[in-house]
């Protein structure tokens, strides 16, 4: 069932986008619908690249992308990648640039570790997530950019991430792992139709980054693969995800801003983010996480038809003591979960911090959160929300909620703790803590306001002819 709606998902992207794709004589001709048509468009094939899945083409992907790079104010590049398999290292994307790849394209990670060069730890974390010190870079790399477009009809990036994981695992990596795709300081990012497979650690991870469209995206990674989070969005802004299949080893997508006493200081939210149609499975992990890195704030998000499958948790706040920052105005409308360990998990003693430099007093925010219209089915516990003693988690609301235990679910449906909040149509019945009364005048929940947007960019058809 769950493949078949793989397959109609990725058939359907590809009609909605109007992606075409044919193989004339000497040529491959294709289209598809993008913000802005690119001057120049080059293969890797022309710059050395060799696609046996032996070859190390990151000289080939760093010579192509120099040369598309002479077109940043001259009407962009494009970089086209054709049938067969790309082994790379990491390399570094350009202003007002697509790659794009085509169908039978796969780009693989290189298993030599020196192929991922060293890298500073991102200034709101203050060090590597795996380790102290600095980081692997990611396999496809942006800063300070503009105008960025990973595209494809449904090629294939796969990070090969075993070694990773096996090397994680014996605590044999001296450094933190590096991402897929990580973006920084960037603007104006589409991230679409494509499959992202066996990445390292975190999938796709845009960071310090705004107006950011991720859509028709599929990422899949080993249930027991370590961090292997699908989208993280971290202190970025106008951030659409939508009409995704994500199978990860931990969060599908986990909004981020920041750790600690770093995270504090660099001060930048992550905000005006919305998730739409987004199909999960990750049964040691949350669908929707917040945190437990927040320290920049987390505000202003909207998730609606969301489905979770065979998964540890739906919606998960995760934070602590030391972490500041906030996390409120949290909207999830229209969700379904099948067969779930919790439907909704808060916690406020997730621990887990870069160093012994932290304030234990700065206390994080949690309030106006809402969840609706969710149903539920084969849950163990229909939530665990525990807060903070001197910082309890308020403004939690519950509307039109069924949940439907397991065979064998625990005694009490809900675990809750130092959290205010209200209810109304909750099945089982919440606990004492989220029966509160509005004051007479108020309504009944925060409303939900409208999200803040930004203006679409209209679409145009793009037309390619690549000789080969």
């Amino acid at each position: 069932m769950f493949e078949l709606f793989q397959v109609l998902l990725l058939l359907g992207c590809l009609i909605l986008l109007g992606v075409k794709v044919e193989c004339l004589k000497g040529s491959w001709s294709f289209s598809y619908l993008a913000p802005s048509c690119r001057a120049e468009s080059v293969s890797i094939a022309e710059y050395g690249g060799v696609g046996d899945g032996t070859t190390v083409n990151t000289e080939a992907f760093r010579r192509a992308i120099d040369h598309l790079s002479e077109f940043s104010e001259k009407g962009g590049g494009q970089l086209y990648i054709p049938p067969g398999r790309w082994l790379t290292g990491s390399f570094n994307l350009t202003n007002h640039f697509t790659l794009y790849l085509h169908k039978e394209a796969v780009i693989l990670g290189s298993q030599d570790l020196e192929d991922w060069p060293l890298i500073p730890p991102l200034p709101s974390y203050g060090r590597g997530r795996d380790a102290a010190g600095p980081r692997y870079s990611s396999l496809i790399n942006g800063y300070n950019l503009t105008d960025v477009v990973i595209t494809g009809d449904n090629g294939t990036i796969d990070g090969q991430g075993a070694i990773w994981w096996q090397k994680f695992h014996q605590k044999k990596l001296k450094y933190t792992r590096g991402y897929l795709v990580e973006l920084m300081y960037s603007t104006d990012i589409k991230i679409s139709n494509l499959t992202f497979l066996n990445s390292p650690a975190w999938n796709l991870h845009p960071v310090y980054s705004s107006n950011i469209l991720i859509q028709y995206v599929t990422i899949l990674a080993p249930l027991d693969s370590p961090n292997t989070d699908g989208i993280d969005p971290d202190s970025c802004s106008y951030v659409r995800i939508e009409d995704c299949y994500v199978v990860s080893g931990d969060d599908i997508v986990a909004i981020k801003s920041g750790w600690d006493e770093y995270g504090i200081s660099f001060g930048m939210p992550s905000q005006h983010i919305y998730i739409r149609r987004l199909v999960g499975i990750s049964p040691t992990s949350a669908i929707i996480a917040l945190g437990s890195e927040m320290s920049g704030g987390i505000q202003d998000v909207r998730a609606e038809d969301i489905y979770a499958i065979n998964s540890e948790a739906g919606i998960r706040i995760k934070t602590s003591p030391g972490r500041g920052g906030f996390v409120k105005d949290i909207f999830v409308n229209r969700m379904t979960m099948v067969n779930m360990k919790w439907a909704f998990t808060m916690t406020g003693s997730y621990g887990s911090h870069p160093d012994n430099k932290y304030n234990p007093n700065a206390l994080p925010a949690v309030e106006r959160i809402s969840y609706s219209n969710i149903v539920a089915t084969n849950v163990s516990v229909a939530g665990k929300l525990e807060g903070i003693a001197k910082a309890p988690f308020k403004d939690i609301c519950l509307t039109n909620v069924t949940i439907t235990m397991a065979a064998k679910a625990k005694k009490y449906p809900w675990n809750c703790t130092y959290i205010h909040g209200l209810s109304d149509t909750v099945y089982p019945q919440p606990c004492s803590l989220l029966e509160e009364k509005p004051a007479e005048g108020d309504s009944f929940c925060a409303s939900r306001h409208e999200l803040h947007t930004r203006e679409e960019n209209s679409l145009q058809q793009c037309s390619y002819s690549i000789r080969h």
